[in-house]
């Protein structure tokens, strides 16, 4: 092989080497915690204040026996955590974290159901069967809240009290 060849192979890889290289940072930092909190917060806050206005009054409602009403707030709810759900696996975890981070998105879809089964109790007149699964819906919110509590979230912890 001449050397001017031996040369454009040398510098082609040398150059296909440190593209390689540079590849993750053209691709953006690591997301931390920190930066994943940036980005899934503003989607948990817009959530967090929709359902704040959809749940007011829930629990008097129902208390009340005002079940129909109280059962379209919890589809309304239902519906707005879907939407947040969505919005948040377009976010990619940290790498270290994504196992939790999965974790606490499939309790969050789980949460969705429980506020569907709760609607669905309520539309059929059944009050008690409403209330155990707004307990349980508690138990989940609680049990997905403390699986991030490392990421000292702000909106994205679930306020119980507003539908237990």
């Amino acid at each position: 092989m001449s050397k001017g060849k031996m040369k454009f192979l040398s510098l082609a890889l040398l150059g296909a080497v440190m593209m390689m290289l540079a590849a993750p940072f053209a691709q953006g930092a690591e997301q931390t915690r920190e930066t994943y909190k940036e980005k899934v917060e503003p989607i948990c806050k817009v959530n967090s204040e929709a359902s704040g206005r959809i749940l007011k009054g829930v629990k008097k409602e129902v208390q009340q026996g005002k079940l129909k009403p109280a059962a379209v707030k919890f589809e309304k709810a239902a519906k707005a955590l879907k939407q947040a759900l969505t919005g948040l696996k377009g976010v990619p975890p940290p790498t270290a974290d994504q196992s939790k981070i999965t974790q606490w998105l499939k309790m969050i879809g789980e949460e969705v159901k429980l506020f569907e089964g709760t609607a669905k109790k309520l539309k059929a007149g059944n009050k008690s069967g409403a209330q155990a699964m707004s307990l349980k819906l508690t138990s989940t919110a609680n049990r997905a809240n403390n699986l991030v509590v490392g990421f000292e979230f702000n909106y994205c912890k679930v306020d119980t009290s507003k539908f237990s």
